[in-house]
């Protein structure tokens, strides 16, 4: 039986005590003295208890799905399941310690460390002390929901490459030399599967003799020049462009070449061994249980019961218990921290910031001269992809590579860029991508990219997280008045590097003494001032 069916069944178990215990009373005295004794008070409030505790648990349980997603967005680049990363494999860490250290563990691992916690301490020394990145901004519910999926999810065995029969040529040290060596001297003219600057040269062993492939990688012009036939035929067909002589190739170097083109353009089939199992979902019927207990409580509190203290009493939680809801609701109106739209384009931060360490100001270049961080123009996407035309890194088990080429293409078919010809399409009428913008603050809230970037210099994480291992962005921070006023109040001004503040310094110093404020926060420079950013 499931920790779920024992609570409520505990729940059902304990209101039908709760309801002997009534009936027996009111058979044993009479209903005026019932109203007003201890055991009628000590049953309303086991009851009240009763659905308090069920409110909470139902809060707690974790939904392993929504895990999977936390997962992937917070933990997913430190941290696997079956084995360790930079971090230890987190699969069934929740049998290891409590869930109430782990929570204080993930919102603020160095807090709990500098507490002088026995483990935390003992994590943190056999890491080689490498702290790990704070989440704050992560709910109770959002851990119970990650560790729902850590516990629920099954190891992954190693993928194994599935061919259809004998030894997988593809993976051979050789296939692998090979494709090391054509990365380096081919790739930037030639494609294994089609036409790039120069022809396609997958299966191109099977169309020429292996002798004559190597005397025109060595040096095309002096097959020509010696009267071969086929060279000249080869010049022709492909516009009289020159290719690139390779004397410096060995002979093992150009069979290694060969036999990439041979073998390594054959896609390969990874089995993961992964059984799916059909995701845990909660109840939707535990909200419904809660609230039809209180209907049912507050009913009898206004018809059957006779004391009025009860009444008033009801009437009293009532009118805080929605005055509390009503504020909770407002307070959350225009707070969309966790808000991640579906983009037009599948553009991941983590491959272009993360694996491929693409500074954010490449980009997002107007963040440190004007107000606003600026959208890319699709000019600037091409920068890289008018040579960068297919993925050619790692899967993931949402997308493959014809799904990422496909992100490629609609690149393209914004901007009017043929792949084949490497050329812009004349008279394209060009299409913008409709980006889903994500942080959007209130137009009565003034923010300066270029005050915090240049001057300040805070980095990008600071306020929207770590993108750099965000497969799609989201709303990292709430971007609440409360946190940016948290923030003014703890980031102290390095008043003597930076000469946006060197007038200020020396005022400060010819009337403190230098050593009365070398730390000063932004608060203290003004920063709390209403005109600030309400102006």
């Amino acid at each position: 039986m499931s920790n779920q069916f024992k609570n409520y069944y505990g729940l059902l178990y304990g209101l039908k005590i709760l309801y002997q215990t009534r009936k027996k009373t009111y058979n044993l005295s009479m209903k005026s003295v019932n109203q007003h004794s201890p055991l009628s008070r000590l049953m309303k409030f086991s009851f009240a208890f009763l659905l308090f505790f069920t409110v909470n648990l139902s809060a707690q349980e974790g939904d392993a799905t929504k895990g999977k997603q936390l997962f992937n967005t917070n933990c997913a680049a430190c941290h696997k399941l079956d084995k360790k990363l930079l971090g230890p494999p987190l699969k069934g860490v929740s049998e290891k310690r409590s869930k109430e250290w782990l929570s204080s563990w993930i919102k603020d691992s160095q807090a709990l460390i500098k507490s002088g916690d026995a483990d935390a301490k003992e994590i943190y020394k056999e890491y080689n002390n490498i702290p790990m990145q704070s989440f704050p901004h992560l709910s109770d519910q959002d851990i119970s929901d990650i560790l729902a999926y850590t516990d629920d999810k099954p190891a992954e065995t190693a993928a194994t490459p599935a061919t259809a029969g004998g030894d997988d040529l593809s993976q051979s040290p050789e296939v692998k030399l090979g494709e090391k060596i054509f990365k380096a001297n081919c790739a930037a003219c030639h494609k294994l599967d089609k036409k790039l600057i120069g022809p396609k040269l997958g299966g191109i062993t099977d169309k020429r003799e292996t002798e004559w492939l190597k005397k025109w990688i060595t040096d095309n012009n002096a097959l020509r020049a010696s009267g071969d036939a086929l060279a000249k035929e080869v010049f022709e067909e492909n516009g009289g462009a020159l290719m690139t002589a390779f004397p410096q190739l060995s002979d093992a170097d150009l069979n290694a070449i060969l036999a990439y083109t041979k073998h390594g353009g054959a896609k390969k089939v990874v089995a993961t061994g992964v059984i799916p199992t059909a995701p845990k979902t909660p109840f939707p019927w535990q909200m419904a249980v809660v609230l039809v207990a209180l209907f049912i409580f507050f009913i009898w509190a206004f018809t059957k019961n006779k004391n009025g203290f009860v009444k008033f009493l009801s009437v009293i939680v009532l009118l805080i218990g929605g005055a509390w809801f009503l504020f909770g609701f407002f307070m959350q109106v225009g707070v969309d921290q966790g808000y991640q739209p579906i983009q037009p384009i599948a553009f991941s931060h983590k491959i272009h910031a993360g694996d491929n360490k693409i500074d954010c100001q490449y980009c997002h270049s107007s963040a440190k001269h004007s107000k606003t961080s600026g959208i890319p123009s699709v000019n600037v996407c091409m920068n890289c992809h008018k040579n960068i035309t297919e993925y050619e890194g790692q899967v993931t088990e949402e997308h493959n590579k014809e799904f990422y080429d496909g992100e490629i293409q609609k690149i393209y078919d914004a901007i009017g860029f043929d792949p084949e010809t490497r050329q812009y399409i004349e008279n394209y009428e060009q299409k913008p991508i409709e980006w889903v913008r994500i942080h959007n603050l209130p137009d009565f809230a003034y923010y300066n990219h270029s005050q915090h970037v240049n001057v300040a210099g805070i980095k990008c994480q600071k306020c929207h997280g770590p993108v750099e291992t965000m497969d799609e962005v989201y709303q990292y921070s709430p971007l609440t008045m409360g946190w940016c006023i948290d923030c003014h109040r703890e980031t102290e001004v390095d008043m003597t590097e930076n000469g946006y503040y060197k007038k200020i310094h020396e005022e400060l110093t010819k009337k403190y003494g230098k050593e009365k404020f070398t730390k000063i926060t932004e608060a203290q420079m003004g920063g709390l001032e209403c005109g600030k950013c309400h102006y």
